[in-house]
């Protein structure tokens, strides 16, 4: 399965000058959130794949006007085509009592509320969040430091990728798109990039699980 990964930057390629050929094989478009509302329902038009999506911290936005055509699925467990997707996004509280801002207690309430979900579907091969994990790829201030509770949830379930956004390219000259924990390629989808993955098969099983 190849995915499209975006975050943080409507990609002009795929907006202001739409290049077709960029969604060509494109089963799955997965944005990492602090994209325009308007810029994932446009892609909705020029591509059969489903578009999911997390919220980033500055998308208040979304409340009143929703990406039309797109599925949400922040707090989720979402499995497609076999491949089991986890959304968290928001980032870390620097704000009080702001939209899509966590302090590290409430965001290990969300997944502590995703557990029976994630049991059920025997683990996940994707998480998708909109601030990176602690120490990979985030920074030091409040607002851009990442979650210790992503740290621990790639510990215990192992996915294969963990998709995030939140760092931009241009926040630093040691920009790099993908790094290594484990057994997870974690990779800062800002912009956009493409990833494939096979999807999960229980033993026994065929089709969707």
């Amino acid at each position: 399965m190849k995915i499209l990964a975006l975050a943080d930057h409507a990609e002009p390629k795929l907006w202001e000058h739409l290049d077709r050929r960029r969604l060509e094989g494109i089963d799955l478009i997965i944005s990492c959130g602090d994209l325009p509302p308007s810029y994932l329902s446009f892609l909705t038009c020029f591509t059969h794949a489903p578009v999911l999506y997390v919220h980033g911290n500055h998308d208040a936005r979304y409340e009143k006007d929703p990406p039309e055509g797109c599925v949400c699925i922040d707090g989720e467990v979402y499995v497609h085509e076999g491949v089991r997707i986890v959304g968290l996004g928001g980032s870390m509280r620097y704000r009080p009592n702001a939209p899509h801002q966590y302090t590290e207690r409430e965001m290990a309430r969300r997944l502590w509320r995703l557990r029976l979900a994630l049991f059920c579907r025997r683990g996940v091969d994707i998480l998708v969040t909109h601030s990176p994990a602690e120490g990979i790829g985030d920074d030091t201030d409040l607002a851009h430091r990442g979650f210790k509770t992503f740290l621990r949830f790639m510990d215990r379930y192992h996915p294969r990728y963990m998709l995030h956004g939140h760092e931009h390219i241009e926040y630093t000259h040691d920009f790099r798109r993908e790094r290594q924990y484990g057994d997870t390629a974690v990779v800062n989808a800002c912009g956009c990039c493409v990833i494939e993955i096979e999807p999960h098969r229980p033993a026994g099983k065929r089709g969707h699980p």
